[in-house]
């Protein structure tokens, strides 16, 4: 999960304090790397918010995410640099697992899906779906090389990972979606993970590593006292270092099996319905159905319209969804940057700055990435070659 092939080995310490931001997904991931890695003598986190299980925040995008990683299916031509950011990083999410696998509170394991299907329901979507997976198709895998010295000789992406499924081989795979799809794909290496968990899992490896907690909010970075300081505030980072960050709600549905329901899709069933995207994820005892999206500012309000419409798309794709119980809506609201991509590395006016924030709605995805850009910050080794796209001067500089 860190730049280190060994991540338990000692490593001299890079700063005497580190400070991280925020306290959500990103956040905890990075003060667990520093911490388990010794790369400061101190690490704390800055987050105000205890108000979930095991004191992890309820108030981050995070813990309304759906957990899908997702690179393959949420590809689409010109985001480039995009799609290769989220595929370093999904090659890095086994890594992170096994390590965190001692922190999972006892209960449903951290993954919940090993695989996703991409469906389109009409013509014109399955056009569109068609056009953005046959590009994703022909882009080049930053973790593979012609050499042979990354996981194969091939440079491109796989069949594994990505490739066109006939309606029987949908049916086979998903027995209980209705048979509308006139465009499928398989992302056989993607699947999902479960935010809640994993975020009480990482809060586990923390404490367990010796991180500690400052539990007031940062309205100032000069008030901040350390060497080093991790900003990982999500779309609080507009304020706090002035970056193009800005709030994106989105509505998120958790629906819980009863007795006699249908089994919830085996893995992660994404699809464009009337033009509109879906996900369904399955959870333990139920599924997680998202997801709206507004630009509307700081708004949290779950809305009518936006649950009428998950339902209803959901209910088009899985009609047995009907049945379950409707146990949580809730919207969170996801830090976008313009270009879709966050801002990892050193700031170039402070030195003391670290920015690991703007994921987006990738801000689980792109996790163990930026745990790898984070430390060589921290340790002045070269970042990620894909990470250096999303440098925090992109906009800035000539």
């Amino acid at each position: 999960m860190t730049a280190p092939a060994d991540a338990d080995a000692d490593v001299r310490p890079a700063a005497r304090r580190v400070a991280v931001v925020g306290g959500s997904v990103i956040g905890l991931a990075c003060a667990w790397s520093i911490a388990r890695t010794r790369s400061a003598g101190e690490v704390v986190v800055y987050e105000p918010d205890d108000s979930g299980p095991d004191g992890v925040p309820t108030s981050g995008a995070a813990w309304v995410a759906g957990g899908m990683l997702a690179p393959f299916s949420e590809a689409w031509p010109g985001e480039e640099a995009v799609f290769a950011l989220g595929v370093d990083s999904l090659r890095r999410w086994p890594e992170m697992l096994r390590a965190l696998e001692p922190h999972v509170p006892p209960g449903p394991p951290v993954r919940t899906a090993a695989h996703t299907h991409m469906l389109a329901v009409d013509e014109a979507d399955a056009r569109d779906l068609d056009m953005a997976m046959d590009w994703a198709a022909r882009q080049p895998d930053p973790t593979r090389d012609a050499t042979g010295s990354g996981p194969g000789a091939d440079t491109g992406i796989t069949e594994a990972d990505l490739r066109r499924v006939t309606r029987r081989e949908l049916r086979e795979a998903e027995p209980s979606l209705a048979r509308v799809a006139r465009a499928a794909y398989r992302m056989g290496t993607e699947g999902a993970v479960d935010n809640r968990v994993l975020l009480a899992a990482l809060t586990r490896a923390c404490r367990a590593e010796g991180v500690t907690w400052v539990r007031d909010a940062v309205t100032s970075l000069d008030d901040v006292d350390a060497d080093r300081i991790v900003l990982a505030a999500g779309s609080g980072s507009a304020e706090l270092a002035g970056l193009p960050v800005r709030p994106v709600k989105g509505e998120v549905l958790r629906l819980r099996s009863r007795p006699g329901c249908e089994d919830p899709p085996r893995g992660v069933v994404r699809a464009f319905v009337r033009g509109r995207p879906l996900y369904l994820v399955p959870r333990e005892g139920g599924l997680v159905v998202g997801a709206t999206q507004y630009e509307h500012g700081d708004d949290r309000q779950v809305t009518v319209a936006g649950v009428r419409d998950l339902l209803a798309d959901a209910e088009t794709v899985f009609p047995g969804v009907g049945e379950y119980e409707l146990a949580e809506a809730i919207a969170g609201l996801r830090p976008m940057s313009p270009d879709n991509l966050p801002f990892l590395g050193a700031d170039p006016t402070d030195a003391r700055l670290i920015h690991a924030t703007g994921h987006g709605r990738n801000g689980i995805a792109l996790t163990p990435v930026t745990v790898a850009a984070v430390w060589a910050e921290l340790h002045s080794v070269p970042v990620p070659a894909v990470a250096r796209a999303a440098a925090v001067d992109r906009f800035t500089r000539g």
